[in-house]
């Protein structure tokens, strides 16, 4: 076992850190600005602000300003940057560049973080490769002196990519890609209820550059009819079947059609397609009724989603943890998302790649454009182009199969998305698809019917889960369930839901010994807003209960810094699971989160006290405490409001608020749509294959007995994988109904430096500097 590396070892005195965000703004660079700045300052180094991007460092002066903690309070919930960001034609002369270099030796900053896209970050490793001359030359002309040069030698660089384009090779999210998605899922979903009134047909333009993201993944999160990206065009003759989907989907009653366009859609032939030509054509082929909207600036606007201000805060302490061990011999790495790791990577290598992109696309190898784009732009434009038009009966091919969907547990958004999907794949798959209604209590009623195709238009923006889901486990009705499998013959299940659908597995898989009827390949995927299912980093429904907790603190943080001196303490749902009250105080600043699986005695409360006594001196005069509903059985939040309040006399007053249902109610998020509809295709594609693999032809009936083909589908780390669930059996706690081991406890200790707190913090995880995958290309 190597040694454990611990972040407080590492030591910030005597270095200089500058940073900076250049190019387009995006949501959540604040955050990382305000991590950056409250862990350069926690490992005692100077943190200086860069104002308005590159020019601002040509410029110096006030543009380069040391900061204090309280600089960055309360910028994490704001859009855009409050350093600014400009394009500078100054830095790209080396002349401009010669200027910056002095302005940095000046105040002693050899280290530089750089928020923003490509560009910025390719202008910011030339700067490190002229570094050395640069202060040759300064030296020669007398600017700085010989000292300076030997001191100051090295330039060290770390970038985030801040950009809503998500158009950068070597992350999986950009910061400010979540957020955009949730400004134009907003729209989204606020015109199909005026499309549907009137039956129209809008065609909807979105940005992205030459990168189709956005386009594709708010087309897979509303559902829309056709989708236009540059990545991959349409065929020659698309006109003819755009106006035959529509007009067969008018045709099957739906009332509204929804056309989403990237700003950089193109023909095979490279020629632009635009919004208002493909409006034309609608109208004249169609005589429908079309209305076109573009999206514009509101995409980059409004505030941060609860996704994009931790995967900033992440970045922004990964980024100091490079810089601080970063060594002349370092090249100038990225800081990016690998799945759920934050990993780094060299920042050239992903440039040339987001740059080879573009080469290839100009070349017309559309094919290989999608695989440099990545595996999750790849698997979300498989997954539209099974999703998006239903083949002709005639087309399709006849397993004779019949599977069965249901909700179990508590509701939660994202829900119907993976119906919609699953039911949509299964039809594909050329299965017959049955819903479940009611969970289990609804199967033994024998609440069972065929579901079709256009069943589920329009589920995947439904909060809630419309078949209808009951906590009820199958343990005391298996007679009744496996009495309703054979009389509906049914071959296969799919279980959505939470802890309760994991639980309702493994009774099912025990029961095989018992009833040959469940003897059926079973998959469960993970859906509930605690996210305390085993074997999944993530839930179906975690980010929507996540993204309504962090709007609420946002707004009670108004309301206590209106009243000045107020410290509010807030409950959370999530059973014993702390995920929401730990990840909702780090996307919203809080100063404290009280869980179940960190134990906390009166000590503890009485140094939060303390804490927030301190911090009522200075010029942030408000308090945030989150707390787990059930992270202690007497430490109630009556309780820590009551000490609180008394602890607080004539310091500050203290208020509570429980949030109760409304963490499961919404619309779901576009990451929750987006993640629900993946995995369900993928869940109905491994259920498929088992079919194949366990019908006994002899016999004409499924049959398999074996351990993994009863399996829970959920994402680990970076790889979504199908897990037995007799061997998740080992990890669970099911007292408390939670995994043993759970990865975001990790990102405890962030939490806590970015509130003040002194800890530890363990980083054994970092520091591997690794390359950019280049994936294998397929030819077409």
């Amino acid at each position: 076992m190597p040694d454990k590396k611990f972040f407080e070892n590492l030591s910030g005195a005597g270095k200089a850190i500058g940073v900076l965000t250049s190019g387009g703004d995006a949501q959540g660079m604040n955050a990382a600005v305000r991590a950056v700045v409250r862990m350069g300052i926690y490992v005692e180094a100077k943190v200086y602000f860069i104002y308005e991007g590159y020019q601002g460092l040509v410029d110096g002066g006030d543009n380069i300003a040391e900061v204090s903690w309280e600089s960055v309070s309360s910028i994490l919930q704001v859009g855009g940057t409050v350093i600014g960001s400009a394009r500078c034609k100054a830095f790209r002369t080396r002349e401009g560049r010669l200027k910056a270099a002095c302005n940095l030796v000046k105040r002693g900053i050899t280290n530089l973080c750089v928020i923003g896209g490509d560009g910025s970050l390719t202008g910011a490793n030339l700067f490190r490769e002229e570094w050395s001359g640069l202060l040759d030359e300064l030296a020669q002309k007398g600017e700085i002196d010989d000292e300076a040069v030997k001191k100051y030698a090295y330039l060290n660089i770390v970038g985030m990519v801040g950009s809503i384009d998500n158009d950068f090779c070597g992350t999986d999210m950009t910061i400010g890609t979540d957020s955009a998605l949730h400004r134009i899922i907003e729209v989204v979903d606020a015109i199909m209820t005026t499309a549907q009134s009137h039956q129209r047909t809008f065609v909807l333009e979105v940005m992205g550059r030459h990168c189709g993201y956005l386009a594709l993944v708010s087309a897979l999160a509303c559902g829309a009819d056709w989708v236009f990206i540059p990545e991959y065009p349409p065929e020659q003759g698309w006109e003819d079947q755009l106006c035959t989907r529509l007009s067969e989907n008018r045709a099957r009653k739906k009332r509204l059609n929804i056309i989403i366009v990237a700003e950089g859609a193109i023909d095979c032939h490279n020629k632009p397609i635009t919004s208002e030509q493909i409006k034309e054509l609608v109208v004249q082929r169609l005589g429908y009724d079309t209305r076109v909207t573009i999206l514009g600036h509101v995409q980059r606007g409004g505030t941060p989603s609860a996704f994009d201000r931790i995967l900033a805060s992440r970045m922004g302490v990964e980024a100091v943890l490079a810089l601080l061990e970063a060594t002349p011999k370092t090249p100038a790495c990225v800081v990016s998302l690998s799945g759920n790791q934050a990993v780094r990577l060299p920042l050239m290598e992903c440039v040339q790649m987001t740059q080879e992109v573009q080469k290839v696309m100009d070349g017309r190898r559309f094919l290989e454009a999608v695989q440099l784009r990545g595996r999750s732009f790849e698997n979300n434009l498989n997954t539209y182009k099974l999703l998006s038009s239903k083949k002709s009966s005639g087309e399709l091919p006849k397993t004779n199969f019949n599977v069965a969907v249901l909700n179990v547990g508590a509701p939660a958004a994202g829900m119907n998305a993976a119906v919609r999907s699953a039911v949509r794949i299964g039809i594909t798959e050329g299965h017959n698809m049955f819903a479940v209604t009611d969970g289990f209590e609804g199967f033994a009623k024998g609440q069972i019917k065929e579901i079709s195709w256009g069943d589920v238009g329009g589920w995947t923006g439904q909060g809630g889960s419309i078949l209808g889901t009951k906590r009820t486990l199958p343990g005391k009705l298996l007679n009744m369930i496996a009495e309703k499998i054979r009389a509906n013959n049914i071959n296969a299940l799919l279980i959505i839901g939470g802890f309760e659908a994991y639980e309702s597995c493994l009774q099912l898989a025990e029961a095989r010994f018992h009833f040959e009827e469940f003897c059926i390949p079973i998959c469960v995927l993970p859906a509930t807003i605690s996210n305390n299912v085993p074997g999944s980093d993530f839930s179906i429904g975690a980010d929507t209960s996540l993204n309504i907790i962090v709007e609420t603190c946002d707004r009670i943080k108004l309301s206590a810094s209106g009243t000045k001196r107020r410290v509010f303490i807030i409950e959370t749902m999530g059973g014993y699971c702390g995920y929401l009250a730990n990840m909702g105080a780090l996307a919203s600043g809080a100063d404290a989160a009280y869980i179940f699986e960190e134990k906390f005695d009166i000590r503890e409360l009485q140094a939060n006290v303390e804490h927030l006594t301190q911090k009522m001196k200075t010029s942030i005069q408000r308090g945030l405490v989150l707390r787990n509903e059930n992270s202690s059985e007497n430490y109630t939040t009556d309780f820590i409001y009551q000490l609180y309040s008394e602890e607080g006399k004539g310091v500050f007053d203290c208020r509570k608020n429980v949030l109760g249902h409304m963490q499961q109610g919404g619309a779901p998020s576009p990451f929750d749509r987006n993640f629900g509809t993946k995995i369900a295709a993928k869940a109905i594609l491994w259920l498929s294959k088992k079919l194949v693999e366990s019908y006994q032809r002899e016999e004409g009936k499924i049959f398999t007995n074996s351990e993994d083909t009863v399996c829970l589908l959920g994402m680990r780390r970076r790889n979504l994988v199908f897990q037995p669930v007799g061997q998740l059996k080992d990890e669970t706690d099911f007292e408390h109904r939670i995994p043993k081991e759970q990865w975001w406890l990790k990102l405890r200790p962030l939490m806590k430096i970015l509130a003040k707190y002194k800890t530890s913090y363990d980083v054994s995880d970092s520091g591997q500097l690794e390359h950019v995958r280049r994936p294998k290309l397929t030819e077409a």
